[in-house]
């Protein structure tokens, strides 16, 4: 099972404004890099010029508007020509990795405010998106970084992001890792992954197997979807901190104003 996104289910944006109300998902999965599979490790000289030269012109680089202003990142803003283009002519599989999500705010900001709780570990940032989780642990010094997305343009853009905060890039996989045979990891963190019924069992299951086999530590960040909030993995949570959205981000995710972090104890 591909982790892809339904924007119709997880976001909510105004009709009227976005490109974002788009196609369906793709349910055969995405390609890998041309040049090969992750983790893709490498700095700047493993970026296809004419992609990173597509995803310059058509984002915005800016670190307002979000709960953690000291980290910049290259997203989809109203500025940017495809935030009013059509669906349809985005070239590429949906840009998932050009929203700054409310979960993985919510996730960074506590990563940058308790650096205690990544120095010197490994983590693994699931459905990393823009990468903004992962830039934090690695900001906040933890030792091993391994950011997972299924979009190798996601990869590209994580890249970038990391050159935006001084940053060396850090390892990449883009396959679904829910597939793959577990590594041991000191930290996951996984923000926004919980918009689909499905999706929410397999990531508990894995979630749970990952706990105790490697007795690791899980922190999940949510701005209170139903999908999350309405499951069953709720009786083994404990919620940790929670966030009030800033303006911008509410105006992003009609409904929502607050995110929390909340630490997985099966």
């Amino acid at each position: 099972m591909a982790l892809s996104l339904s924007w119709k289910v997880f976001a909510q944006f105004p009709t009227n404004h976005c490109y974002l109300l788009l196609r369906a998902v793709r349910s055969s999965g995405l390609p890998l890099f041309p040049w090969g599979h992750c983790p893709w490790r490498g700095a700047g000289s493993f970026l296809d010029p004419e992609m990173k030269a597509f995803l310059e012109e058509n984002t915005e680089v800016t670190s307002g508007g979000s709960l953690t202003p000291e980290i910049q990142l290259r997203l989809l803003t109203p500025r940017c020509k495809f935030w009013w283009e059509r669906a349809d002519l985005w070239p590429y599989s949906d840009p998932y990795w050009a929203i700054y999500w409310p979960g993985g705010q919510a996730l960074s900001r506590y990563l940058l405010d308790n650096p205690d709780i990544v120095r010197g570990k490994s983590v693994l940032d699931l459905g990393s998106g823009c990468g903004a989780t992962a830039i934090a642990a690695k900001m906040s010094g933890a030792l091993r970084i391994l950011a997972n997305d299924i979009d190798p343009i996601a990869g590209m853009a994580i890249t970038l992001n990391c050159g935006l905060n001084q940053l060396n890039p850090f390892p990449i996989l883009t396959k679904n890792i829910l597939d793959l045979e577990q590594d041991k990891w000191d930290l996951v963190v996984l923000g926004d992954m919980f918009y689909d019924e499905d999706l929410a069992d397999s990531l508990h299951l894995w979630l749970k197997k990952c706990f105790w086999t490697h007795r690791t530590e899980i922190l999940i960040g949510d701005p209170g979807r139903p999908q999350f909030s309405g499951h069953n993995i709720q009786n083994q949570l404990h919620k940790v901190v929670e966030y009030s959205l800033p303006e911008p981000t509410r105006q992003q995710n009609n409904g929502l104003t607050t995110s929390t972090v909340w630490k997985f104890q099966p």
